[in-house]
């Protein structure tokens, strides 16, 4: 991600830390907030599987945000993290204010889509 991005979130009062090993979500449960790492690593996992690690600037969480779907995998704490949660009103806030917050979430979608589906 860009650090433009990452910007918008590096002051944000409502970060918190998540311990290495700690479990941030499970599949199945409500998704009302997505998750922009300021630091550290965490890891998606479906099935068991790590499927991507991801790193400060990522977000993690997007889906059940976006769809109010109950989350579709696992994300854990593969390092101490700092995460910044953000929820709908805040998605709201930012997209409108901000268009390439927007345009990052879609590339991150369509780039998790495009390697679950794209065989090779």
């Amino acid at each position: 991600m860009e650090a433009a991005f990452l910007d918008l979130f590096r002051h944000s009062p409502d970060a918190r830390t998540v311990a290495a090993g700690s479990v941030l979500f499970q599949p199945g449960e409500p998704g009302d907030v997505l998750y922009v790492v300021l630091s550290g690593e965490l890891e998606i996992r479906i099935g068991g599987q790590v499927v991507e690690t991801i790193g400060p600037g990522g977000i993690v969480g997007e889906m059940a945000l976006i769809d109010n779907a109950p989350r579709s995998a696992a994300v854990n704490a593969a390092s101490d993290a700092v995460v910044v949660p953000v929820n709908e009103r805040r998605f709201l806030f930012l997209v409108q204010q901000t268009p390439f917050f927007a345009l990052n979430v879609m590339r991150v979608m369509a780039s998790r889509l495009r390697r679950r589906t794209t065989p090779g």
